[in-house]
């Protein structure tokens, strides 16, 4: 059976979606405050092979950093409803720079949106 990540086109196409995620989030005002580290690389290379992962590639994430325990990672900063809808459009840049069918982009944009409101910790 073949997995999402094979489907889609594997590391690379999920290597293009990040990237072009974090072009958008180096410039956002919103979000770039929530990202302590000074150089967004380590955070690209967390959520690239998170995602990996997710979609059914190499476990590369959890044999690293272990469960992904995503709100208790997200916790210690404020994902505000605002913070959530940058989040969702850098992330729509990075699927629009890869040529999914529909069915594919309606999958992986149904994962993200849910994911993305259940990041939401702070209504201030």
């Amino acid at each position: 059976m073949t997995t999402f990540y094979e489907e889609i086109g594997g590391f690379e196409t999920f290597r293009r979606i990040v990237a072009k995620f974090y072009e958008g989030v180096a410039e956002d005002e919103v979000l770039r405050p929530l990202y302590p580290e000074e150089d967004l690389g380590p955070a690209e290379e967390r959520f690239l092979l998170f995602l990996v992962q997710y979609w059914g590639g190499p476990t590369t994430y959890s044999d690293t950093r272990g469960h992904p325990r995503l709100r208790m990672r997200h916790a210690p900063f404020a994902v505000t409803p605002e913070a959530k809808d940058h989040w969702l459009t850098h992330f729509r840049a990075g699927l629009d720079e890869v040529a999914l069918t529909p069915e594919q982009d309606a999958q992986f944009w149904d994962y993200v949106t849910h994911a993305a409101q259940f990041m939401v910790n702070s209504f201030e």
